[in-house]
C-alpha cells in the first residue's frame, strides 16, 4: 500500500528589500554630513634630561624664554633681559593675545639666533589650553607665500613647557 502524498506546490517568497534600501539611501548621507572633520596637529615638546649632573646645569647656554599669562604675552633672551612686552589686544568684546605680533617677534628673534631652536614657554596656570596651542604654533614656526605656495618656515621647533609660578 503506498501512500501517494503529493506535495503541494509552494510558491516561493520573493524578499523584499525595497524598504531596506529606502533607508540605506536616506541614512548614508545623513551619517556622513554628521561625521566631524578634525585636524589632529601633534606637538612635539622636549622634556628636561633628569640625567645631568649639577655642573652641567650651571653651564646652560643663555634661553629664550616666551613668558605667557593673563596680561599679555613677554619674550626674554638671555633669560631675565626682555626684548618685547605684547600687551593683549582687542577682539570683539574681549581681550586676547597678540599671536600675530608675537610670531612677528619670533621671526625677528629668528634672524638674531640663526642656530638657535629651542624655546621655554612659560604660562600661568590661569592661561586657557587654547592660548598656550596658539602660542606654541607661533613660537614653532610661521606661513608665508614661496613661489606662489605656502610654506611653513621653521622658527624654534623645540618647545619646553614650565609653569611660570616656579620661575
Amino acid at each position: 500500500m503506498a501512500l501517494n502524498i503529493k506535495k503541494k506546490d509552494q510558491e516561493e517568497a520573493e524578499l523584499d528589500v525595497t524598504s531596506f534600501m529606502n533607508l540605506m539611501i536616506v541614512l548614508v548621507p545623513v551619517m556622513l554630513l554628521s561625521l566631524t572633520f578634525t585636524q589632529i596637529t601633534v606637538h612635539e615638546i622636549k622634556l628636561p634630561d633628569l640625567s645631568q649632573s649639577f655642573e652641567s646645569s650651571q653651564e646652560t647656554p643663555p634661553k629664550l624664554e616666551v613668558l605667557l599669562s593673563d596680561a599679555g604675552i613677554k619674550v626674554f633672551y638671555p633669560s631675565n633681559v626682555l626684548i618685547k612686552d605684547i600687551p593683549l589686544v582687542e577682539a570683539g568684546n574681549k581681550k586676547t593675545h597678540d599671536f600675530n605680533q608675537l610670531s612677528l617677534v619670533m621671526k625677528e628673534v629668528k634672524k638674531q639666533l640663526v642656530d638657535k631652536r629651542d624655546v621655554l614657554l612659560l604660562s600661568s596656570p590661569s592661561v586657557d589650553y587654547q592660548s598656550l596651542v596658539s602660542t606654541m604654533d607661533a613660537v614653532k614656526s610661521y606661513k608665508t607665500v614661496v613661489a606662489a605656495s605656502l610654506v611653513e618656515v621653521e622658527l624654534f621647533p623645540e618647545i619646553s613647557l614650565a609653569d611660570a609660578s616656579i620661575k
